[in-house]
């Protein structure tokens, strides 16, 4: 089902208010703090934010990045979250129309982003985050198109790292190991191109600490849990023609 551009752009601000409240569950989860209470408050003087700052993507450009009481720097990670997730949302509904899928798949790339911040910040893919969404994802791309696809996506996907995580110990963590389940759930067929994507994006910062700290790179840790993110959405939306271009190549 074809969606007009203009209809999927009204998703957007919807969109934004769900990265906005994404923010608060990657700010609060890892801690076991309530997502719903207290209220947002300012980090740094702790006073509560009023509705009108906290528009999500408006109230941060108008207060240019800073709290209205004490004037400390809001984290840009903030306003990106709320693009991010809103963007993904649209695409995924020009992707795939006014379908369940377009709701499966807004769901797994919203979990995406909120871990890849978790992972960012806090070394930490929380399971009462990843769990709840790869099953969420599991059952609803299962029921939109039947296929054991999606499960064994989520199986290989998950012992892939496993084997990997055991093999080379503190070079991977289990929260990867379940992140994977989730990507396996969304991607079905795409996952051994969404893992390769993933593997190759790790690349970049391996090779930038290795060129600029030598050997001592050995002993620094990268989150691998953007990466992941970063080559599930890439195959989500991309995954099949990359595939084809490359065998195009290959024959």
């Amino acid at each position: 089902m074809t969606v007009p551009p203009l209809f999927a752009a009204l998703v957007f601000v919807p969109g934004l208010a769900i990265g906005s409240f994404l923010n608060v569950v990657a700010a609060r989860v890892p801690e076991r703090r309530s997502i719903v209470r207290p209220r947002s408050a300012c980090g740094a003087c702790g006073t509560e934010i009023a509705w009108y700052d906290n528009i999500p993507l408006l109230s941060y450009g108008l207060l240019r990045g800073k709290c209205r009481s004490c004037r400390s720097e809001i984290g840009i990670v903030y306003p990106i979250v709320e693009l991010t997730v809103a963007a993904l949302i649209v695409g995924c509904v020009l992707r795939f129309g006014l379908t369940a899928t377009a709701l499966v798949e807004s769901i797994f790339c919203a979990t995406l982003v909120t871990v890849s911040v978790t992972d960012l910040q806090r070394r930490v893919i929380p399971n009462w985050i990843v769990l709840p969404a790869a099953a969420v994802v599991l059952l609803g791309m299962t029921a939109a198109h039947p296929s054991p696809q999606w499960l064994i996506g989520a199986l290989a996907a998950g012992a892939f790292l496993f084997v990997f995580a055991v093999a080379v110990p503190g070079g991977m963590g289990m929260g990867d190991v379940k992140l994977a389940l989730l990507i396996g759930a969304g991607l079905g067929r795409a996952t051994p191109m969404g893992m390769m994507i993933a593997l190759l994006a790790a690349l970049i910062p391996s090779v930038y600490l290795l060129a600029r700290h030598g050997s001592g790179a050995r002993k620094m840790k990268i989150p691998f849990g953007p990466a992941l993110a970063f080559g599930a959405v890439v195959a989500l939306f991309a995954g099949h023609d990359l595939l084809a271009w490359y065998w195009s190549l290959s024959g």
